[in-house]
Formats: structure tokens, sequence, C-alpha cells
């Protein structure tokens, strides 16, 4: 899909060159950058951007300045993309400990296409690391037509007869989300706002915030009198009462005073000559000299107790110098079946002898690879000294080759009984798998089984799955059963990187065994996980939950240190009346729900966790994304239509035109793919049978329409047939039209018989 989408984008730049910009020859068409011409996925948007959807070539012309247009037969299979001009651009980002909350508005002129002719329009938005979508709303020529998204129950609500499944749409790759409005006329003005949450990269004490922000100079209007305008603003509160430094920031952003405490704002707002070319990046410094933590409360909006709330709780690791970091016994448990050929392969070599690279030399470790059986690298575990590691990297460069089926159950049995019986370290699993199997459910209960034996620390299991075919919420619930973490890269060109970043998470341990003993004896309270991983020197631990009634009045914190000395902590209770605490915990507690509702077949989990998406607006598996329009100029009350519309708890939609996107679930993985071996990425596309290459051929002759004829494509192939095959297609066109004709004269004569 991303290549598609590439190669359409390509043509439609090569189709813009239609475009008469008048006879100021400072204007010239857009030129793609050599750069991205050579990558087969350089046209993939960096920024937000809009795209004119061209089927009919012969609709594309300035629609303020019409001109002769050479006529094109035939049509674009599939559409060329035309990136349409940006006029303006603003992004908005509040960020709360581990979480930014995007705001991104910026309006669009449809300079394309002709103002007698009009086109579907494509948005298409790359989002920060993990980001998930909130909701979007688009206007036309200043509300006359208005578009908004709205999440559905799949199961709950009834499909309507006025129900259309997009064709496109979804996300493009897992950080970009696109879908079309229909039919905009040429010229007209788009403003579109979208909403998106993501993760804060932090470092220690270091926050970073990265939101893609860059365009391509085809998007800048043409003219230079063209009123360009870009505005940027960060919203940061700590939370945690300490006072935070600035640290960089990618454009000039300048500090704004503000009324609530601990609250920041940086603003930027400016004319330019060209949009920018750089991503937004802004980074602070949250100074801790020790382990702190809190509990954010979100006020409630009246004295009423009788719904549950929600709760957020953080732990943060301070500086290192006041902890050391647990020393590790780590066993990695790696798939090598054959959907791990090729690059995907390659990458788990690199990142595994990096990781051993980085232990210490009191450290241990162990490898085992496995598909359908299990190859060891030793059967017990080995300190990472220099000698051992070679021999382990060794090892790794022979026995990795990938082929064969996928077993995980044994290798990870194997593990963890290699970690039994450790007290003065942390044994840690490290699980990788590409694919799903069928007793996903039972490696569930043997884990949780084995974790309830009476050890100083029992083994943690972190898990990293790889592509789309894998079960995800297997992976996060045998993580959370762990005390471990989970991590995925459903995009195969960032394996390395997230990898990395689980790996350090879970070789600098310095808090183990966390426990919340004010919980422990409340019932009217649920914790998310119920048995909270470890606390890394890396970043926050953040948690999330529910309660009934009244919250404590404190909480004290209990866990085991790297020394094995026992650590005490009373957090604090922060109430913040506009702090968005349910949207801080809404990704991760419909992550988490969703994973025990799997484990559990449980349709009352499932039903919870459509409610909570309904209410917040985070995509889950058992909830769909559609997107509604009303022409607001046929409206008599356009005010009160739009505000009735953007109600976020609106659940009414009889009666609009209803537009479903398609499935946007990562999925509980897939078993048939993987026993088939089918590498995630690479997936070869369906051939077309004979039937359809008919089609193609009478419908368009030309594959790249932008540039040549149809007719032409044909008198060119016609000129190097030789004469017994021309004579061959005469005959079989003359036996054509013969059938034609005969089956045209029996029906006029059936019907004069008749008559």
């Amino acid at each position: 899909m991303a290549e598609e989408f590439s190669r359409s984008v390509e043509d439609g730049l090569r189709l813009a060159k239609r475009i008469y910009f008048g006879n100021d020859r400072a204007v010239a068409p857009p030129k793609p950058p050599a750069s991205m011409t050579k990558s087969e996925t350089g046209f993939l948007p960096t920024g937000p951007m809009v795209y004119a959807v061209i089927n009919d070539p012969a609709i594309v012309d300035n629609p303020d300045i019409p001109s002769y247009q050479p006529h094109v037969h035939g049509r674009c299979d599939p559409p060329a993309l035309i990136p349409i001009q940006m006029n303006a651009i603003e992004l908005v980002a509040e960020c709360y400990l581990d979480t930014a909350l995007v705001t991104l508005s910026g309006t669009w002129r449809l300079h394309c296409v002709s103002s007698v002719r009009s086109s579907d329009c494509r948005i298409a938005v790359p989002m920060g690391a993990q980001g998930s979508i909130l909701g979007a709303e688009v206007s036309v020529n200043n509300n006359r037509k208005y578009y908004f998204t709205q999440l559905v129950d799949l199961e709950g609500d009834i499909r309507k007869e006025n129900w259309l499944e997009a064709r496109d749409g979804g996300f493009l790759k897992p950080h970009i989300f696109t879908f079309d409005i229909p039919q905009i006329d040429g010229g007209s003005i788009i403003s579109v706002k979208f909403r998106w949450s993501q993760n804060i990269l932090c470092r220690n004490d270091l926050f970073s915030l990265l939101v893609p922000f860059t365009f391509p100079d085809f998007v800048n209007p043409a003219g230079k009198r063209m009123s360009k305008k870009e505005a940027m603003q960060v919203k940061v509160n700590a939370v945690t009462g300490n006072e935070f430094q600035p640290h960089q920031m990618s454009h000039p952003l300048k500090e704004k005073r503000h009324s609530d405490e601990g609250t920041k704002v940086f603003t930027y707002d400016s004319n330019v000559l060209s949009f920018t070319k750089s991503d937004f990046r802004f980074s602070y410094i949250v100074p801790s000299s020790q382990i702190n933590g809190g509990v954010l409360l979100e006020s409630p909006s009246s004295g009423d107790f009788g719904e549950k709330e929600v709760f957020c709780m953080y732990l943060s690791p301070g500086n290192l110098q006041s902890y050391k970091v647990f020393r590790k016994d780590i066993v990695f448990v790696i798939d090598i079946s054959g959907s791990m050929r090729g690059k995907l392969i390659e990458d788990m070599k690199s990142s595994l002898s990096a990781a051993l690279s980085k232990l210490d030399a009191d450290d241990s470790f162990s490898i085992i690879a496995f598909n359908g059986e299990s190859y060891q690298f030793s059967s017990s575990l080995e300190l990472a000294s220099k000698d051992n590691i070679e021999k382990a990297t060794e090892w790794i460069n022979m026995n990795f080759v990938a082929g064969g089926d996928t077993n995980i159950s044994n290798p990870l049995k194997t593990a963890i009984e290699m970690l039994s019986g450790g007290r003065s370290s942390v044994p840690i699993v490290f699980l990788v798998t590409d694919g799903t199997v069928e007793d996903e459910r039972q490696i569930c209960d043997m884990v949780k089984k084995r974790m309830v034996k009476k050890e100083a620390i029992s083994p943690r299991i972190y898990t990293f799955g790889i592509g789309p075919f894998c079960n995800q919420y297997f992976l996060r619930m045998l993580a959370a059963i762990g005390r471990g973490q989970h991590d995925a890269a459903l995009d195969v060109d960032t394996v390395q990187l997230r990898m990395q970043e689980l790996l350090d998470k879970a070789s600098s341990l310095i808090l183990a065994n966390i426990t919340v003993e004010t919980f422990d004896n409340w019932d009217k309270v649920e914790l998310y996980p119920s048995h909270p991983p470890d606390l890394s020197s890396t970043g926050p631990l953040v948690l999330s939950g529910s309660y009934k009634g009244r919250f404590p009045e404190t909480v004290k914190v209990k866990g085991v240190l790297a020394d094995f000395n026992n650590f005490d902590l009373d957090v604090k209770i922060r109430k913040f009346k506009d702090l968005p605490v349910e949207k801080l915990c809404a990704r991760d507690q419909i992550d988490y729900l969703t994973a025990k509702a799997w484990l559990l077949e449980n349709k009352e989990l499932e039903q919870k966790v459509v409610e909570l998406s309904l209410d917040t607006g985070f995509m889950s598996e058992y909830t769909g994304m559609t997107v509604l329009g009303h022409d607001l100029a046929k409206s008599k009350h356009k005010a009160k239509l739009k505000r009735k519309y953007t109600t976020r708890k609106r659940r009414n939609i009889q009666g609009e035109p209803v537009i479903l996107l398609p499935n946007m679930g990562i999925g509980f993985g897939d078993l048939t793919r993987t026993m088939e071996n089918v590498q995630p990425g690479c997936e070869e596309p369906r051939l077309p049978d004979q039937a359809e290459l008919l089609v193609l051929a009478a419908s368009h002759c030309c594959g790249r329409l932008c540039n040549h004829c149809c007719c032409m494509c044909c008198v060119q192939c016609c000129g190097k047939i030789n004469h017994q095959f021309a004579n061959a297609i005469t005959q079989l066109c003359v036996g054509i039209g013969c059938y034609s004709c005969f089956s045209c004269c029996v029906d006029l004569c059936c019907a004069d018989m008749d008559g």
C-alpha cells in the first residue's frame, strides 16, 4: 500500500505539469526532489498533506486560469494523487508525563482541478511515536460542507442501508492515517483539524517530543505574494511538581505566561516564504534527585461518586547517582522461523549482538533460537565475559538461519527453567516473534502457574512482536503475567530501533517487586496491570486504574532495590481541574483490557473496552471509525447543527451518509499466514487472472497515463508486431464482430416475430 501510494503521488506530480499558473516565469510546475525519486516510498507524507484523487486526468486544470489542455484518453488506475497547495498550518501539543495530546489544524486549496469539475480529496497525517487517532474534522468553503469522524460499535451498531465501506483509508503505514473526502469542487478551500495522542520519548530526566512536520516545496502556493502562515504551540505540565527546564527546540518558540501553576506555554507564529522543512522537536528536563511518584486525579464535575473514576499513577526514577541497577540473568528467546528470512533475520543478528555487548561483566546470559525446534547456545547461563560474548556472536551468525515452523511453548519453558533459583539478580526472558501459535492461552496459563512459586524475584518476561501476523495481545498479556513489558514493531523498518528501546528498559531496572500497599485492602479499585512491572532508569513507569468512592488521602508504594533493601514511598495525591487524566490512561487501559478479554474470552470485558473506546475516542479492536458528512448550506441552523455533530458522545447517526473506514485494529494474529511463513511487510500481491488482464487491457493500455496517450501507445505497439500476428488479431476481431452482429440479428428477428 505504501509503495502504491508513493507511485500515485509520483504520477500526480507528473500530471500537475498540465496546470498553467500564468505568465510569471517565477512560477513553475512542482518538481520532486532528486533524492526522493530513487526510493519506492520516497513520496510518503512527512507532514500533514491533502491530495486530489485524480481518476480522470481531463479534470486537471487551474481553477482560476483555465487553459487549453490536450485531451487525454483513458483513466488513471490506480488514481493519481496530486498534492494540493497549503495556505496555513498550526500545531498545538499538550505534554503530560510520557504522553502528548496533539491537535493539528491547516487549510489547503484545491488548486489543480477545474472550477467546473470536482474530485475526491485524500487527507494523510503522519503521527509521532505510537500515535493513536482521536478524531478529525473537515470543512469545505467556510463550512458549506462539513465532515467528521466518529467511532462506532462494530457489533452493537447494526449496519444501516446508507452505510458505505471505504475502499481506501485507514493506516497507510502504522504511523500514517488516511481517509477520503468525496467530491470537492475545484478551487475550494479545505480546512482540516486532526487530533491524536502520542508518546513522549523519555531517557532519565530528559523528555523529547517529536512530531512529523516536514513539508516539500510543492505544497507552497504558486506565486510570491501568496500568504503562507505557520504556527506552533507547546503546553507542558510536568505534573511531578518539579520545575522543568526547556532543553532543545527545532523552531524559535518563545515562552508565554500561563495562569496554571506548573504549566508553561511556548509559542511560535509567523508568515513564511515557504513552509518548514524540519520536523517539530521539543525537549525538556525534569530534574529529580531520587525516586518519586504521584497519583493524578481528575476533579469530579459533581459530588456524585456513584460512577467509577479513573486515576493515573506514576513512578519516576530520578537520577542514576542515587540508585544502582540490578544485576541481570537474561535468556534471549528468538524466533528464526521461515518468515524471519531476509532483512528481519539480519536485524535480529545486529540487535542481539548489540545487546550482548552492553551487558556488564557480572551479568549472565544465554540464547535460545526456535522455529519448530529449539537451538540452545548453552544449557546453562554464561557470564557476559568478552570471550563468551564473542562465542555467542559466532553462534548467532552460524545458527540464525530462517526456516521451519513456529513453536513458542517449548523454548519459553526451557528459558524459565534456566532462570529458576536466582537470588541476587533479576531473571529476564526476552521473547521475540513475528508469528501466532495455536496454544497461546495454554502458554499464558503455564507462565501464570510458574509465577506462583515463591522466589525472591520471579522471572520477568519481556515480549517483542514483529509485523501484523503475531498476536500482540497474547504477547502483552504474557508480559503482564510475567511482570515485564511489551513493545511491537508493526512496521518492519523500525524493528532495530523499537527492540533496542525495550532492551534498554529491561537492562536498567532499579526497583523490582513493586506493590501498592494501599490497594491491597481496598476492593473498589482496579489497577492496570494488577502486578506492576519493574521501574527502569530510562524513564517513568506510568500505571492507570479505576476506583469507586473516595480516593485515599495517602498511597504507599513498596519495592526492592538493586541491593535488595526494601523501599517505601508515600506518593503524592494531586488533583487537577483541567488535566485530561482519562485520556492519559485510556490507551493503556484499552490495550490491557483487550488482552485480558482475549485471554478469558469474556464478552463483558469486550463491552467494557467498547464503552471506554467510545467515551475517550481511542480506537479498539471492537470499534470502527466512520466518516460522516452534511451539507450545512442546506441547513437553517448551521451553528447548532455543527455543535450537535461534534459532540463527543453522540451516537445517533441515522439519516446521514456514513462511510465506514477499513478495519484499523492490529488484530489477534494470523495463524494461517504464520503457518505459511509469510514474511511481514513483504507479502506478494495477488496476480490478476486472464479475465482481469483483458479488462485492464481494455480499460487502459498505459500504466503511466501522465506521460503517454493510450491511442499513441496502441499505435506504437501495433507498429512493432509482425504480419502473421496482425493477421491473427484481425481474424479474431472479425469473428467477434460477426458474433455480435449475429446476436443482434437474432434479437431483432425475435422482436419482430413477437410483434
